[in-house]
């Protein structure tokens, strides 16, 4: 995961898949209900539009970004709501402009960050490549959210490696984020990959050959938990340990506070 230009062709791919759900909605399909309460498929569209902004505030003007920081800690069960309020009441045609001149900005600057670069986040600093991945998971993330809401059926593609990547990077943040204490082990994570990949039968494989701790199952579900976009229960997912089976519980690949996940199928 360590090549900048990789991982922004592969942002750019997926913000173009998302895209494609919505260009042509009817302006009542815009508020059509989502998984996530209280918002429309236009919220959806208007948070990622919001954190590509601030994800560009924080790579170009990290004091202004500071300070929406302090905004976020001030009002942190609001902060992400009132973000995408303000943009869903926004006209579909001009939501959609924004999201997309917002996109291509950050999508230049994190091309053009020297090596090196750490850029602030809400969470730990970033490097452009982190950045890009953080932005690919939530666009990802969001885009099934308007997929579900629309009834539509996405495949999986190989940039699920990307969010497969950050939710594991993101496992101790997950813990901290709850007051919880971290394991001191890594984890491995061996995940078979979406039949578009072209190796059949391949197996996506993060972490030490010989940790204690392990995750395996399909890579789509692995994605879907980190995410909170499906329920552990409405997994193939195996944990193969203590610790593993007490993260997959708790594991979120975005910053901010815990999520809440999603209720069982069953229960909805």
């Amino acid at each position: 995961m360590s090549d900048p230009a990789a991982v922004l062709d592969d942002l750019r791919a997926e913000s173009d898949e998302v895209d494609a759900l919505v260009r042509d909605l009817a302006a009542e399909q815009w508020a059509a209900p989502t998984p996530a309460p209280r918002w429309t498929v236009a919220h959806q569209i208007a948070h990622l539009a919001w954190t590509d902004a601030a994800a560009l505030l924080a790579a170009t003007d990290p004091e202004a970004f500071a300070a929406e920081t302090e905004k976020a800690l001030a009002a942190p069960d609001r902060f992400v709501d009132d973000g995408a309020e303000e943009g869903a009441a926004l006209p579909p045609a001009e939501l959609l402009a924004r999201w997309r001149e917002g996109r291509e900005r950050l999508h230049r600057v994190l091309r053009e960050a020297p090596a090196g670069t750490r850029f602030p986040w809400y969470g730990p600093a970033m490097s452009a490549v982190s950045l890009a991945t953080a932005r690919l998971m939530e666009t990802w993330a969001h885009g099934q959210d308007v997929a579900d809401a629309l009834g539509v059926v996405r495949p999986p593609t190989a940039r699920l490696r990307h969010v497969a990547w950050i939710g594991l990077r993101a496992r101790d943040y997950a813990y901290l984020v709850r007051g919880l204490t971290p394991p001191a082990e890594p984890f491995r994570l061996e995940l078979s990959a979406p039949e578009v990949v072209s190796e059949a039968g391949a197996v996506w494989t993060f972490g030490p050959d010989d940790a204690p701790q392990a995750i395996t199952g399909p890579a789509l579900d692995f994605c879907l938990l980190v995410t909170q976009r499906a329920h552990r229960a409405d997994t193939a997912l195996v944990a193969h340990g203590a610790d593993a089976e007490e993260w997959l519980g708790i594991a979120q690949a975005f910053a901010g506070p815990a999520g809440q996940g999603r209720e069982p199928r069953g229960n909805r």
